[in-house]
């Protein structure tokens, strides 16, 4: 069996999975995909229906969506990241899930606004209420790290690298988390991994 081969590039959700192979040292390929124009070729379809990025394809396997992607290489060829205890593997799908549902829609109406919306179109009554909603996320991620270096104790985990995977777009929108030190430290020791910036060398 070949390599594993991941599609994508590094300033799109594919970030998530292109840190995911970094962090675990996978030796696999990357194909370079866009969301515009390169996800619609009949090519990438025949591997992603959706026409969206990221996908892997692992022998006869075919994944996609970043967390479902994650799940696999963590488990399949990621030794330690994913925990093997089931209430700790649970907790890593919690907080993975949580970032994508509590985290991620507020971030990307910030995302929308910003940088897709003309200038003079932009809705600032959007921003401004996607900002409140992301209080109450971030109060409940600050109560949790005060008690912990990494979302599951003090080893980073599947679990860190997926959540801080999401929130990276967070700097991409110029949200500030200093009113939330706690949140504010974890995420730069994720961000200080080797990983972490060879991903960013992918785009």
């Amino acid at each position: 069996m070949g390599k594993p081969i991941l599609y994508g590039i590094a300033n799109s959700r594919a970030f998530r999975s292109l840190w995911a192979a970094e962090e675990i040292g996978l030796d696999y390929e990357h194909v370079q995909t866009s969301f515009r124009g390169d996800a619609q070729e009949a090519s990438y379809l025949a591997v992603n229906p959706n026409g969206r990025i990221p996908a892997l394809v692992d022998g006869d396997l075919k994944l996609f969506e970043s967390m479902a992607i994650n799940m696999y290489l963590a488990r399949a060829y990621g030794d330690g990241l994913l925990p093997t205890d089931a209430s700790l593997e649970a907790q890593t799908w919690q907080w993975s899930i949580w970032g994508i549902s509590e985290i991620e829609p507020f971030q990307m109406q910030i995302v929308v606004q910003k940088f897709f919306v003309p200038e003079d179109r932009r809705d600032e009554t959007v921003v401004d209420q996607a900002l409140r909603g992301l209080r109450r996320p971030l109060d409940v991620l600050e109560a949790h790290l005060k008690q912990r270096d990494y979302l599951l104790g003090d080893q980073f985990t599947l679990a860190d690298l997926n959540l801080a995977g999401v929130m990276d777009l967070l700097s991409l929108a110029e949200v500030s988390v200093d009113e939330w030190p706690a949140v504010r430290a974890w995420l730069d020791s994720c961000y200080a991994r080797q990983s972490f910036a060879a991903a960013k060398s992918l785009s």
